[in-house]
């Protein structure tokens, strides 16, 4: 399994961001997908969720109405599109796939960090 996430960068309060996360080794259309993300001394936190039809979304209260995962079944990939970016969004994201009985698979991390 292969997670490889990219996007990720410095925004200014109010911003918007796109991340991607490209897949591969496993089958991409039967798995949900999730993006965490985690900032030093914070637990890792679940931001968002979508099922393997893509017809399914769930998000955490703190990015409800702001950000958008999405999945495209051609290429393999899901993306997390973030609008309204605050300070608090600050994190290293992560993509991930849960595979029985093996667990979370994560990718790298991209930095995502919004400043003025």
């Amino acid at each position: 399994v292969q997670l490889v996430e990219s996007g990720g960068g410095l925004v200014q309060p109010g911003g918007s961001l796109t991340l991607s996360c490209s897949t591969s080794g496993f089958a991409f259309d039967d798995y949900g997908m999730r993006w965490f993300r985690q900032s030093p001394g914070k637990e890792r936190e679940l931001v968002a969720f979508i099922n393997d039809e893509g017809d399914n979304t769930v998000y955490s209260d703190s990015v409800k109405g702001r950000f958008t995962i999405s999945r495209d079944a051609t290429t393999k990939s899901t993306s997390l599109n973030m609008k309204d970016l605050k300070p608090e969004d600050t994190a290293v994201y992560f993509c991930s796939v849960y595979i029985a009985p093996w667990g979370h698979h994560y990718g790298q991390g991209t930095q995502v960090t919004v400043s003025s």
